[in-house]
Formats: C-alpha cells, sequence, structure tokens
C-alpha cells in the first residue's frame, strides 16, 4: 500500500508509491507518462476514471507520481479550474486529466472560461478502445465516442486522438505548443484505451522535444512599429487601454515607461490580470468590469487611443460613445483574431482601428521604446509592495457590505505580499490597489460561475513556494459550485485564503429579473423567487470545514469580520486552508449599475 502520511506531512510526502519501477516503457500509456515529465509538466489535476486507468498506473508505478505530480480532484471541472489557475500565474500549461465522454463533459465549462481568458491548459482525455472487439461489456460502449475532440472543438486551439503509442510523443509535443504559444488557449489529447493498456511490439524513442516547439515570433514588423510610433508622436492627449498582458515583471516595468515618458492616461480592467499599477497618477479611475466615469472621460478626451489587447475595445466604446464611436486615431494592438471562429462569439463586436499590429502587447511595448527613444529599467527583481492598511472600518453597521470586508482584508494582511486570484462582479477596484503584476490574476475568463475556488488552489500551487498569499474573493453561488476543490488544496497542503461575499442570492439574476418586469409592467418586488438561497441559510462555513479547511462564520458584524479574518491569515501564515463566510448587502459598484442601466 502507499504510505499515508500524517497531517503535517509537506506536499512531497504525499502519496508516495512503493516498490520497483521499470526502467523503460512496456506499455503505450508508460510513453504517454513519459512524455508529460519530458515536456516539463509539472502537475496533473484529474479525477480517476477507468477509461485512462492505464495512463493512472504509468503516472504511479512507472513514473512514481513525480513529474507530473498527480492532484486529486473531486470534479473533473475542478481539475481544469485548478490547471487554468496555474496558468494564470506562470502562463505555462499544467495537464488535467478527465474521463471519457462524461468526465468530458463535466469539464467544458472550465475549458470554455481557459478558452475565453487565452490561458494554456492540457486536458488528456480518454475513450474506451475504438477496436470494438476490445471493448468490455455495456461501460465501455457508453463510454466510447467515435469523435469525442468535437464535444470541446470550438473552444479548443487543437485536439487529437493520437492511435498508436509511436504517435503520442509528436502528439504532446504540439499541443504543449499551440497551447503556450501566443494567443493562448487549451488542448485536447484524447488516449485510447486500447492504445493505453497494450504492450509495446517496440521501443518509442523519445524526440528532441524543443526542436519539435521551436519559439514563434510574436513580434511586430518593423513597419508597423514605426507607424505606430508616429502615430504616438503626433498625439497630444494619447490613452492606453491595457489588457490581456503576462505576469511578467519586465513586461510591466517596459509598460510603466512607455506611459510614464509620453503622459499617457492608462486604463485597466478587471476582466483580465493587472496590468499597471492602479494608484499611478496616470492611471485613469480604478479598474472596473466596465470604464469608471474618470475612465470614460479619459478616453473621450484622447486623440490616440492605443489597445494592448483590450477585452471587447467595441465593447467599451460603446459604453463610453453610446451609438457613435471615437473620432480619435486608435492602434489595435493584439493577435486575437488568430483563434476566432463561428461557433463562439467570445471575440465580441469588432471594433474599428486605423493601424493594426498582430501581435502580443508584451513583445510590442519593448519594440516602441526602442522606437521612440524611451530608456527601459534594467532588469532586476520587481519589489513586491505589501497590502497596506485601507481605511477605518466604523464600530458597527446595520449591514456588511464589500466594502466593508476589503477594508477589513487589508488590515488583516497588511505587511503581506497577497495575489488576489478572484474577485466578485460586486468588487470596486478601488478597494485595493494593484501594484505588482501578481497583485491581481483576473477573472474566469468565460463568466461560468464556479470557477473562482479552483482557479484560487491552481494560483496556490503555482505560489506555494513563495512569499505570496493568495487570496480569492468569491460569491456565494461561486463558492457553492466550486467548494469541493478546497479539499484538493486541503490534502495537498496549498495554503490560501477564501473569502466568502456572501448575498444568499444568486443576485445578478435578480437585477435581469427586476430589469424584465419593469419592462412588461409586472412586479418587480417578484424578483427574489428562485433566486434567494435561504430558508434554511447554508452553512458555508461548515461546507468548508468539511473539505478540511479552518472555517469562519457566518460573520455579521464588524467586529465578528474583524476577529474571523484576522484568525483566518494566522491560518494561511501557518501554512492552512481557511475560509470566511461574511453575509453582505447586495448591490453592484455605481459603474457597474450605470452599465448595466445603460443596457435597457
Amino acid at each position: 500500500m502507499a504510505k499515508d502520511p500524517d497531517a503535517r506531512a509537506p506536499m512531497d510526502a504525499i502519496e508516495t508509491p512503493v516498490g520497483d519501477r521499470p526502467n523503460r516503457p512496456q506499455f503505450g500509456s508508460d510513453v504517454a507518462a513519459l512524455c508529460l515529465g519530458a515536456l516539463d509538466i509539472p502537475y496533473i489535476a484529474l479525477n480517476p476514471g477507468a477509461s485512462y486507468r492505464g495512463f493512472h498506473d504509468s503516472l504511479v508505478n512507472f513514473l512514481g507520481n513525480r513529474a507530473p505530480r498527480m492532484l486529486l480532484c473531486l470534479h473533473e471541472e475542478h481539475a481544469v479550474a485548478i490547471a487554468h489557475g496555474y496558468a494564470k500565474v506562470t502562463g505555462k500549461a499544467m495537464a488535467a486529466a478527465v474521463h471519457s465522454n462524461v468526465g468530458l463533459m463535466h469539464a467544458t465549462m472550465a475549458i470554455f472560461n481557459a478558452w475565453c481568458d487565452r490561458m494554456p491548459v492540457l486536458v488528456i482525455g480518454a475513450t474506451g478502445p475504438l477496436d470494438a472487439t476490445r471493448r468490455r461489456p455495456w461501460i465501455e460502449w457508453i463510454h466510447t465516442a467515435r469523435d469525442q475532440g468535437a464535444l470541446v472543438r470550438d473552444y479548443t486551439k487543437w485536439d487529437d486522438q493520437p492511435a498508436s503509442a509511436a504517435a503520442v510523443p509528436e502528439s504532446f509535443a504540439r499541443a504543449k505548443w499551440l497551447a503556450e504559444t501566443v494567443p493562448q488557449g487549451p488542448v485536447y489529447v484524447n488516449l485510447d484505451a486500447g492504445m493505453q493498456e497494450g504492450a509495446l511490439d517496440a521501443p518509442v524513442v523519445l524526440p528532441d522535444f524543443a526542436r519539435l516547439m521551436p519559439a514563434t515570433d510574436t513580434g511586430a514588423g518593423s513597419r508597423a512599429i514605426a507607424d505606430a510610433a508616429a502615430l504616438i508622436r503626433a498625439a497630444r492627449s494619447p490613452v492606453f487601454l491595457m489588457g490581456r498582458v503576462t505576469r511578467s515583471p519586465d513586461a510591466w516595468r517596459a509598460r510603466v515607461a512607455l506611459a510614464e515618458a509620453l503622459g499617457a492616461r492608462v486604463l485597466t480592467d478587471l476582466k483580465v490580470g493587472a496590468a499597471f499599477p492602479t494608484d499611478h497618477p496616470l492611471h485613469a479611475g480604478v479598474p472596473g468590469v466596465y470604464p469608471s466615469p474618470e475612465a470614460a472621460r479619459a478616453v473621450r478626451d484622447a486623440d490616440l487611443i492605443v489597445s494592448f489587447d483590450w477585452t471587447d475595445l467595441d465593447g467599451t466604446f460603446a459604453k463610453i460613445f453610446d451609438a457613435d464611436r471615437p473620432t480619435a486615431k486608435i492602434i489595435q494592438i493584439s493577435p486575437d483574431h488568430q483563434v476566432h471562429n463561428g461557433w463562439s462569439m467570445d471575440y465580441q463586436a469588432l471594433p474599428p482601428a486605423d493601424l493594426m499590429i498582430a501581435a502580443g502587447p508584451d513583445t510590442v511595448v519593448p519594440d516602441l521604446c526602442a522606437a521612440l527613444d524611451i530608456p527601459i529599467p534594467d532588469a532586476a527583481p520587481l519589489p513586491r509592495p505589501p497590502v497596506t492598511p485601507g481605511d477605518a472600518l466604523p464600530e458597527t453597521v446595520e449591514e456588511l457590505t464589500v466594502a466593508h470586508v476589503a477594508a477589513a482584508l487589508r488590515r488583516a494582511l497588511a505587511g503581506e505580499r497577497v495575489s488576489l486570484s478572484h474577485l466578485p462582479l460586486s468588487w470596486d477596484g478601488g478597494y485595493w490597489p494593484l501594484r505588482h503584476p501578481l497583485d491581481f490574476l483576473g477573472s474566469d475568463g468565460g463568466g461560468g460561475v464556479g470557477a473562482g475556488p479552483g482557479v484560487t488552489v491552481g494560483a496556490a500551487l503555482a505560489l506555494k513556494d513563495t512569499d505570496t498569499m493568495v487570496v480569492g474573493i468569491c460569491g456565494d453561488g461561486d463558492f457553492l459550485m466550486g467548494l469541493t476543490s478546497v479539499w484538493t488544496a486541503c490534502h495537498y497542503r496549498l495554503p490560501l485564503l477564501i473569502v466568502v461575499v456572501n448575498n444568499r442570492s444568486f443576485y445578478n439574476d435578480e437585477v435581469h429579473q427586476e430589469r424584465v418586469a419593469n419592462q412588461r409592467g409586472r412586479p418587480p418586488e417578484n424578483k427574489w423567487i428562485g433566486q434567494r438561497m435561504s430558508d434554511p441559510d447554508i452553512d458555508l462555513s461548515a461546507l468548508a470545514s468539511a473539505q478540511g479547511a479552518e472555517g469562519f462564520g457566518p460573520v455579521r458584524s464588524v467586529e465578528q469580520l474583524t476577529d474571523s479574518l484576522a484568525r483566518a491569515a494566522e491560518v494561511v501564515r501557518a501554512g492552512g486552508v481557511a475560509v470566511v463566510d461574511v453575509h453582505v448587502a447586495t448591490g453592484y459598484t455605481p459603474a457597474f449599475q450605470a452599465a448595466l442601466k445603460s443596457d435597457d
């Protein structure tokens, strides 16, 4: 039997196989497992299933549960969400294994989230033997699909089903290469059960993977850079819309240098990760899902708008200019059109552009700096400012709000280096200054409720050996749909804090029901029916405790809030997992409310 470590054992001592291991691949699944290690895939999150029992055995008894190391999950959706969160920090793909067609069906929402978020994930699936003579009765027939990749083909960059062990190395190499090539995204490789379990009839020699995955030039041509530099030089009031960028400190420094040298106003967006210091004098307003009034004024006053892969550029213009579009010159820097297809409308409306640079922003900014003679600070560790205390809290309130939670959390975590892995729609960008690329990792991408906990676990996995505390702030619906991913964090000793802003409702849909009722002249007072999660209230702290976390709450007062967050922070500092359930009032930020009203 495998060792059963005590509760204080570190991650590396958990689930350690015993016995001797073969020194060469013997089965098709051994080749697949060996390829993952050779491709530097460090982890594979999975929910087990018989369709890949051969592959599972190879990970344990051939590789020894090392490189990649398994992370057992209680739902396939969470396995992919964890890989998604890992990619948000690292920009690299880890693997997630899902069982047959049914497991892939479970995982589809998380795959769609990663697709919309343009994050690399290597999803590995399996099917019953395509050779019908090798299928076990009943179960392997219902778990065999002729074209399983069709379930996710419209929201993955590529999918494959290698027919032999010899075909696996190229398949995995292409999958990882495409997943991590900008614009990034999830990929799917399906392993036939018969291929996995079949004995090798000849040795399979792994190729030189580096030569199969050459670095791709995602930069812009010199003519495009020269044209952009000319437009920027001629501008009197440029505005930069900083969108999908990496967590690279060097790229962060370059963006700041470019904006400062030109005096450009900068907008950022809570749909994606931190891209520019939000308390910088050049930052216009506060970041949000929709532009704040100050941000909208900056765009309206601009004579040049530069989009650095901004999410939904034309939608932003529609919110700011109503039926019109800006008369300012527009530079669009984005490679995103390369993955647009006819199934998903996640590409948004087609924006106007006077100059299109089909390249990633992180490669274009240094070229622009060079063309404009703007020095970029020498590469060095980017200082990571710790959390600073926010506003003082009142002694008592009738009902707690998300603003109270943010202020109390900043006080509880003052001095810590924190990475916010997830934020709710009710969050105001002014609550928490973002001063480093890891300060905020962005939203779930596809609006799939339930991603927050899993993404938080994946971020904690990527940051587990650093001085960064990972904090996910989730709504109650999001937490309830993703809560069993907390067990994975507890089991593998991944310290993290989840704060649930619990309004006991699917409140976003209450807003929609109120709007529909008002439009139809019907009673808006009924908006809560079929939305409220009460009678009985759900004990979220007990659910967290059931997963092995330290649960706090329900919190209903300022005193309880301050005390619970302080104690939860100590749990995480000691290497544990803490979940704090805070009952808050319903409501959204003024900018979000105004944006919703403008849709009427």
